[in-house]
């Protein structure tokens, strides 16, 4: 069984890797219900118990997928985690010139909870982020809202996803941060430079890495994106385009020769990475195959010689190409 530490100082025991549900309703393209529940059922007996989601995923559909799996006692002893902060009404996206529209007013999050309660099919969530920093709203007054929700013994523990070191510290000034969401890889390693990292490190904040396969394309199967399904996000991310993606291939390949002297593959010795670094890792998927192999790297140990080689190999800002399209770019690290 996979081990567990604890995530940031506040309490909150998950197991070392968890597993990011996204892609299992919207994003990567169409998906099997039946084959995602048998993955997430095998999830649990593989050890995970943090499991992420968020409203917007679908919108609603990922949510109610996992309330879904784990109805019937089969959530008591699991963390779900899900991410608020989105203006959606009648389960669809609010949008303005195209662009999603955030709400993180304490009216829209309060309401927000009840759904996802519902949809979750619990009586509490053990971690809620704000999923964008809203710059419409003091952060003040959401996290003043979702600490309301704690004490109302809805949501056992607080997070932000995205959010600049200033707007972590204030919002861990109105209510204790238990973890901070923000993606994370040898392909994206922005958080080592603007501070992020060494504000969570310094006030005890637990670090939950998203897309730590770098959406994939870290698992060395990716030359392109040609035969991915119209409606996959790849398609129009930056770093899997024209120049972008050749000089990123260089970096993949330099991580599968050290993959290939460790005797373990690229998916897992990059999972193992983010472990090195203090960090929480989500990987996602929807297949049973890659979900095991994923689980496996939580027991791969890398030596300091491997470290540095991987440092080398894909240093900090060495991926070519902005990590969204642009109309996301400015909802980052807010």
């Amino acid at each position: 069984m996979m081990r567990t530490v604890k995530l940031g100082s506040q309490g909150l025991v998950v197991s070392a890797e968890g597993l990011g549900c996204m892609g299992m309703s919207i994003t990567y393209g169409p998906s099997n219900e039946e084959e995602n529940l048998a993955t997430l059922h095998r999830a649990v007996e593989l050890g995970i118990t943090l499991f992420d989601t968020a409203e917007v995923y679908g919108p609603q559909l990922n949510e109610q997928l996992l309330g879904k799996a784990f109805a019937g006692g089969k959530r008591d002893h699991l963390i779900l985690s899900t991410k608020i902060g989105f203006g959606i009404e009648d389960g669809k996206l609010n949008l303005e010139n195209s662009s999603p529209v955030l709400d993180s007013s304490p009216e829209h999050l309060k309401k927000a909870i009840e759904g996802s309660l519902g949809r979750l099919a619990t009586t509490h969530l053990d971690l809620v982020y704000l999923h964008r920093i809203d710059l419409n709203v003091p952060i003040e007054d959401s996290i003043g809202a979702l600490s309301d929700l704690v004490k109302a013994g809805k949501i056992r523990y607080i997070g932000v996803s995205e959010a600049s070191p200033e707007t972590i510290r204030r919002a861990h000034a109105v209510h204790p941060l238990t973890a901070v969401q923000t993606e994370y890889s040898l392909f994206e390693r922005g958080v080592e430079t603007n501070e992020v990292l060494k504000t969570v490190r310094e006030l005890g904040i637990g670090f939950v890495a998203y897309s730590p396969l770098g959406r994939g394309f870290l698992t060395g199967t990716m030359q392109n994106t040609d035969k991915l399904d119209p409606t996959d996000f790849r398609k129009l991310d930056p770093r899997l385009q024209g120049d972008n993606l050749e000089a990123n291939l260089k970096l993949v390949a330099a991580i599968e020769k050290i993959a290939e002297a460790k005797n373990v593959k690229p998916s897992q010795l990059a999972i193992a990475w983010t472990m090195s670094q203090g960090a929480i890792p989500i990987p996602g998927t929807r297949r049973m195959k890659y979900l095991e192999e994923n689980v496996a790297a939580a027991d791969i140990t890398l030596t300091d010689e491997e470290l540095k080689a991987l440092d080398e190999a894909a240093p900090v800002g060495a991926a070519s190409g902005d990590r969204y399209p642009a109309c996301m770019m400015s909802e980052l690290t807010r």
